[in-house]
């Protein structure tokens, strides 16, 4: 039986509710009939439903079109459901990534009959895991029509309740480092590959990650060992040591030039291709902040704040290769996405309502 969401309800209420539906990634087939059914009983908009995601859309003939985004899934409980109201904070699982941000999404789905922008609002699965289950990678590639007519996109992930704009890429790279075995009796007739691969942690660790001013905003890239594999045996020198690179890159960046970039690190005078490996296994653009767009600088003025960069990757970079701008804002703080103790201020549900409902009225 689908559970039943009053989106007439206060912003507290209606988060406490949509945490209290458990949609794990892969799992967020009840929340999203709960979802779709309440979108459906609005006679101003056109409701459709793709895998566990809904789409929901007004046809008023205005001269622009904004969407406003959310992901209905989270990360697996931490003994952190149902939800619990504290004061001015409600705790529990997906609280702040993202329930808090869809529940003011759907508030103004239900209040905004007639918003003087055309709005399409999106509820989406899986954005948690692998980026071939995600639910807008699905919408985009079987439905683009639906997203494609906008002219700006918000994501409602968690920014503090300010403006977080574009985002880094992302590249993961494996460097495989060899050697020979022998028996550690005998380690001089063999090459043991951890202690090769020690030049590689060092020149991470010798590197200074570049600062990226675009737009006014600072983005800080980053280049990390996330992890280090070596050894079959407590008896045998290692033949074969991996370590796993992990690089967050300006969005200024292309992702040629962010591998050529992590390439340039390990020149093959210094490290030799026939003892270092270097595979990249995953690249993703960033998003350029796109500050000059109108319908940005017409939110960011209205808000009155200064915008931040987005130190991480969202599907604001999905939007960006759309050619649809897009930036973050949604209540919450970002620090606290995925813990077990995560959270939204209450405060921050109705700032982020009000003013996303001035700006669309």
């Amino acid at each position: 039986m689908t559970q039943a969401l009053d989106l007439t309800a206060d912003a507290v209420g209606l988060t406490r509710a949509l945490v209290d539906i458990p949609s794990e990634s892969g799992e967020e087939g009840p929340l999203a009939d709960a979802v779709e059914a309440a979108l459906r009983a609005l006679p101003h908009l056109s409701v459709e439903r793709i895998g566990h995601s809904v789409v929901a859309r007004t046809a008023l003939g205005r001269p622009e079109r904004v969407i406003l985004a959310g992901h209905l899934d989270t990360v697996p409980a931490a003994d952190n459901l149902p939800a619990r109201l504290d004061g001015e904070r409600l705790y529990g699982l997906g609280a702040c990534d993202m329930k808090g941000g869809v529940a003011v999404a759907l508030r103004l789905a239900a209040a905004l009959t007639a918003p003087s922008r055309d709005v399409t609002y999106v509820f989406y699965e899986c954005e948690e895991v692998a980026g071939d289950r995600n639910g807008l990678h699905h919408i985009a590639t079987e439905r683009p029509e639906l997203l494609l007519d906008a002219g700006l996109a918000i994501l409602m992930e968690p920014s503090d309740a300010g403006v977080e704009a574009g985002c880094q890429g992302v590249l993961c790279a494996d460097i495989t480092v060899r050697g020979a075995r022998a028996h550690t009796a005998r380690a001089w007739m063999g090459a043991n590959a951890a202690h090769r691969a020690a030049a590689v942690l060092q020149r991470l660790a010798d590197h200074t990650p570049e600062r990226v001013v675009i737009d006014g905003l600072e983005y800080r890239e980053g280049l990390s060992a996330v992890s280090v594999r070596a050894g079959v045996a407590g008896n045998v020198v290692p033949d074969v040591c991996e370590i796993s690179l992990n690089a967050r890159f300006a969005p200024s960046r292309s992702p040629e030039e962010a591998e050529e970039y992590v390439r340039g690190l390990f020149p093959a005078d210094q490290f030799p291709p026939e003892e270092y490996e270097f595979v990249v296994t995953e690249v993703v653009p960033g998003a350029l902040p796109g500050l000059d767009r109108p319908a940005v600088a017409s939110l960011v003025g209205l808000l009155g704040a200064e915008p931040r960069p987005k130190l991480g990757w969202t599907d604001v970079a999905r939007f960006t290769g759309l050619g649809v701008p897009a930036l973050n804002f949604g209540p919450g703080d970002p620090s606290l996405a995925h813990t077990a103790g995560e959270y939204v201020p209450v405060a921050q549900l109705g700032r982020c309502e009000d003013a996303l409902s001035a700006w669309l009225k």
